[in-house]
């Protein structure tokens, strides 16, 4: 199964990027998404930005993913 995270472009240069996932910070490649910019939210797969998505999902998605941790904490 593969997965892809929600991240925010916090600093680009050139097709690199530095994007933050919950308080960590990765560099990424913005190969695929030339046009996206400081403050956009991405999917990142393997090193790759691949998609743009919207704030408001990309919030709501990374709000799950601490459900889903707390639950398996508590398992």
């Amino acid at each position: 199964m593969c997965l892809a995270v929600p991240a925010k472009i916090i600093e680009r240069s050139e097709f690199m990027g530095t994007v933050a996932i919950s308080g960590v910070t990765r560099q990424v490649s913005l190969m695929l998404l030339p046009a996206a910019e400081v403050g956009d939210y991405v999917l990142i797969h393997a090193g790759f930005a691949i998609q743009v998505i919207d704030e408001a999902e990309a919030l709501r998605t990374l709000e799950l993913f601490k459900e889903l941790e707390q639950y398996e904490a508590d398992c």
